[in-house]
């Protein structure tokens, strides 16, 4: 999740002339590092900046600080990604134990800048092909297992930060019951689907426009092995920006149906595909809404809450088209004290 980073934490910044002296040793890729700037951050301690060649290009440094970053797992899964023939940036140069990556620029023109209802569904079938291009080359025991206990450990960030901090409610012990029933029936789903490379945060903020092989991919160092439909969800419900419900159905069909094509063992029947895309949103957007929360209360992060609503929304909407799911819905309803809506139906 990136967010844009500000001049003046640009100007106070203590590594600012270790990444400096860094790339001026760089004899084999050759920068102009007095043009470094901020290109942009994201939601952990990973920072990224813009430096210019003397070819009159461009290049990006990232600086992900030790020890709370490791640039390890980066290198790896641009390693894997990029062998599929999918759009990463290149790694031209390494300081594993500093923590700075230097990559190819794939630009600064997000998919959330460029998306609008004239270029969407183009932009979509290219992320969707793009998507199908790596799990189609998936393979286990190369990345780590998205298993019960990664899932589980991200649902209870909900409790612990929305619930708990967010709206500083304790839950009784009727009301964990129910809530961790419902987790039972999400994960039952979520581990019952084809495993696949999984990028985790396959959105508009990390999806980048490209003349060609478009999408370019980025911020994809947490992937992992796991759910099929995670990443199209990551895709069609995105924090960022929605769209209307017909839409996402037609886009959701779209890819099933070139994911059969391309021989991947998705779900024979749509309707039972889209339940399949619409639990492990669930699972995703649970996760996210403590994220959120957590990125505030922890962080002093507060750019996020205004996502909130959004993925409420949609959390509350795909839970009311289920009846294993109404006690998540009549709980949510509970704490928030919110009235019943009527959402778009199947």
């Amino acid at each position: 999740m990136s967010l844009i980073h500000s001049s003046a934490d640009f100007s106070s910044d203590t590594r600012l002339s270790l990444v400096k002296e860094w790339l001026s040793t760089l004899i084999a890729t050759p920068t102009l590092p007095e043009t470094l700037r901020p290109a942009s951050a994201d939601a952990s301690f990973r920072r990224y900046f813009r430096v210019d060649t003397p070819d009159q290009g461009s290049l990006i440094v990232m600086d992900a600080p030790p020890p709370q970053e490791d640039t390890r797992p980066f290198i790896h899964v641009a390693e894997i990604f990029g062998k599929t023939g999918v759009s990463v940036p290149a790694i031209l140069a390494q300081d594993v134990e500093r923590g700075f990556l230097l990559l190819s620029d794939l630009g600064s023109s997000t998919y959330l800048n460029q998306l609008n209802h004239d270029t969407a569904h183009k932009l979509y079938i290219d992320a969707i092909d793009a998507l199908i291009l790596l799990q189609t080359q998936s393979k286990p025991d190369v990345l780590p297992e998205y298993d019960r206990a990664t899932l589980l450990r991200e649902l209870q960030l909900f409790p612990e930060w929305y619930i708990g901090k967010h709206l500083n409610i304790v839950l009784s012990e009727e009301q964990n019951k129910t809530l961790n029933k419902v987790f039972d029936t999400l994960l039952a789903n979520n581990l019952a689907q084809t495993q696949v490379y999984v990028h985790r945060d396959y959105h508009s903020r990390n999806l980048m426009v490209l003349p060609n092989g478009n999408p370019g991919i980025i911020d994809f160092q947490d992937a992992l092995y796991g759910p099929i439909t995670y990443d199209l969800v990551s895709l069609l419900r995105d924090a960022y920006i929605q769209w209307d419900e017909e839409m996402v159905l037609d886009w959701v069909i779209r890819y099933w149906e070139r994911a059969k094509r391309a021989g991947l063992p998705v779900a024979p029947d749509i309707d039972t595909f889209y339940r399949d895309f619409e639990f492990m949103g669930l699972q995703r957007h649970l996760k996210i809404l403590g994220i959120f929360a957590r990125l505030y209360h922890r962080d002093g992060k507060d750019a996020y809450l205004k996502d909130i609503p959004l993925v409420m929304e949609y959390t509350l909407k795909a839970a009311r088209r289920y009846t294993a799911l109404a006690p998540l819905v009549r709980l949510i309803e509970k704490l928030e004290d919110k009235a019943p809506q009527v959402g778009y139906t199947f």
